[in-house]
C-alpha cells in the first residue's frame, strides 16, 4: 500500500466492486470513505475475471454467489485470477455465512471474509488490511477457517463429501432453491432456462436421496450450508 508524500497518509486502495446486484454496488461505492477508490465494477463471473486482468487494482471486493462462467461463483473468480497475485488480493463480501461458502472461498485464494452487516467504515478497514496482506474475517465466520485449515474439517468435511455429488452448477441451483428462490427466479438470476433448472433440480435430490424441495431445505440448513 502506497503513501501519499503530501499528505503523510496511506493512499486509497484501488478496489474491483464484483455483485450482481446494481443497487447494492452502488450502495457499498457510498458507503466506502476515502481510504478506498473503486475503480471498476462488474457483475457476473467472466466479466469480473476479464476487468481484475485489465484494472489489477489491489483489492477485488467479491461476492460469493456470482451468475457466469463455470458456476463456481466468487471462488471460481479468485481461481481464474491466481496469476494476479500477489498484487491483487481478494476480499469476499456475502449475505451468506454459511461454513463451506466461507471454506469455499478462502480455498480459492480470497484472504478474507466478511458478511453483509458489516459498516462502510469497517468495510473499508477491512479493504486496507487485506490490501496490506492481512486476512480479515467477520468475527464468527474466523472458526470456520480455524476449523477447516486447522484442526480439521468437521461438519465442513461432511458438507463437503455430500457437494462432491454435484456439479458446481447443481450446487448453485440447490443452494437458491434451498433458499426459497421460485424455479423461474432461478433461473432468471442463472441466466438459464426454468427446465434446465427443473433437470438440475431432479438430479439434485436424485444425487442427494432427497424426495422433495423441502427436504431439501432442511438438508441444507443442517449443513449450515444457506
Amino acid at each position: 500500500m502506497s503513501t501519499d508524500p503530501a499528505a503523510g497518509a496511506p493512499a486509497p486502495v484501488d478496489v474491483l466492486l464484483v455483485d450482481d446486484h446494481l443497487m447494492f454496488r452502488a450502495g457499498v461505492r457510498a458507503s466506502l470513505d476515502a481510504r478506498v477508490n473503486v475503480v471498476g465494477e462488474a457483475a457476473d463471473v467472466d466479466a469480473a475475471v476479464e476487468a481484475a486482468h485489465a484494472l489489477r487494482p489491489a483489492v477485488v471486493l467479491l461476492d460469493v454467489h456470482l451468475p457466469g462462467g463455470l458456476g463456481g461463483g466468487g471462488a471460481e473468480v479468485a481461481r481464474r485470477c491466481a496469476d494476479l497475485a500477489p498484487g491483487t488480493r481478494f476480499l469476499a463480501l456475502s449475505v451468506s455465512d454459511a461454513a463451506e461458502d466461507v471454506v469455499a472461498v478462502i480455498r480459492a485464494g480470497a484472504r478474507g471474509y466478511v458478511t453483509k452487516a458489516i459498516t462502510g467504515p469497517e468495510l473499508s478497514g477491512a479493504i486496507q488490511r487485506v490490501a496490506a496482506g492481512d486476512a480479515v474475517f467477520s468475527p464468527r465466520l474466523a472458526g470456520f477457517v480455524l476449523d477447516a485449515f486447522g484442526t480439521g474439517m468437521g461438519d465442513v468435511a461432511i458438507a463437503d463429501d455430500e457437494l462432491d455429488r454435484l456439479s458446481a452448477r447443481e450446487q448453485e441451483v440447490m443452494r437458491l432453491i434451498a433458499r426459497g428462490y421460485t424455479y423461474r427466479e432461478v433461473a432468471s438470476k442463472l441466466f438459464i432456462s426454468v427446465k434446465t433448472v427443473e433437470t438440475h433440480v431432479s438430479a439434485v435430490l436424485r444425487k442427494l436421496q432427497l424426495s422433495s424441495r423441502h427436504e431439501l431445505t432442511r438438508w441444507a440448513a443442517a449443513r449450515r450450508i444457506l
